[in-house]
């Protein structure tokens, strides 16, 4: 007997909209318009003619736009759009995403992006990162210089990178840690050593982006791959350290 296949249903996180519509339908047909939004959150936009003037977010859209016609924001909007929105639990940061992309000249703040990393600092140290991989390809010894250097590494048995050959997180650590990552669905778990070395499947690495190279089998960054936990619950990408690092310089 064939099993029955299981569907899984995806809700959809907009379930309605209305937009450009004449801010006369309140005082013309209210009771319409109550039927078909009352009670119901989302966000809104006020338009004055073309020309977005204002972005905000409502637990009761019609209560809160209705508002509008008689606070601070009366006579300079004449259309409005709302979407009903079925997760609440991102309607905030909804809100933020629309105000730093429009930035409408009716809202006093902009959004607030409270628990999202902002990258420009990590991209600036990716470039200077790139950067300095060409100079060095740029001026590099000749050949026999570099088997001579291959083979002092493997003598050794470590990755020379970083100030003084220490490993790459040694000037960013205070103790051992624990790092995690993910990829498509596997979770995988290393120990930063004191020393900064971190231990991965039982093998030694000096830097973030060989143990994470390791476990997942291809070259990947891993101060981005890494994160680590900065307080109970709450994990944070590596290159946090960096970017504090460079910050107190």
């Amino acid at each position: 007997m064939a099993r029955a296949r299981k569907v899984h249903t995806v809700r959809k996180l907009v379930s309605g909209y209305l937009e450009r519509i004449h801010s006369d339908v309140f005082s013309e047909f209210p009771d319409e318009l109550t039927e078909l939004v009352s009670g119901e959150h989302g966000v809104y936009a006020l338009y004055k003619g073309n020309r977005l003037y204002y972005v905000g977010l409502a637990r009761n859209l019609r209560r809160r736009i209705r508002n509008h016609l008689k606070n601070r924001h009366e006579g300079k909007w004449d259309r409005f759009s709302l979407y009903l929105v079925r997760q609440v639990d991102h309607i905030r940061e909804l809100e933020s995403l629309l105000l730093r992309i429009a930035s409408p000249v009716g809202n006093v703040t902009g959004g607030r992006l409270q628990q999202a990393d902002d990258l420009s600092s990590v991209l600036k140290s990716e470039i200077r990162t790139a950067q300095e991989r060409v100079l060095t390809e740029l001026m590099r010894p000749d050949r026999k210089a570099r088997r001579k250097l291959r083979t002092i590494r493997k003598r050794i048995g470590t990755h020379i990178s970083g100030e003084k050959g220490l490993p790459e997180l040694k000037p960013f650590i205070k103790g051992r840690m624990t790092l995690r990552g993910k990829s498509r669905g596997k979770t995988y778990r290393a120990h930063v050593r004191k020393s900064g070395r971190i231990n991965f499947a039982g093998k030694l690495y000096d830097s973030p982006s060989s143990a994470a190279k390791a476990a997942l089998g291809y070259p990947v960054n891993g101060w981005r791959f890494w994160r680590c936990q900065e307080t109970v619950g709450h994990w944070v990408g590596l290159y946090t350290f960096r970017e504090k690092s460079a910050r107190k310089r």
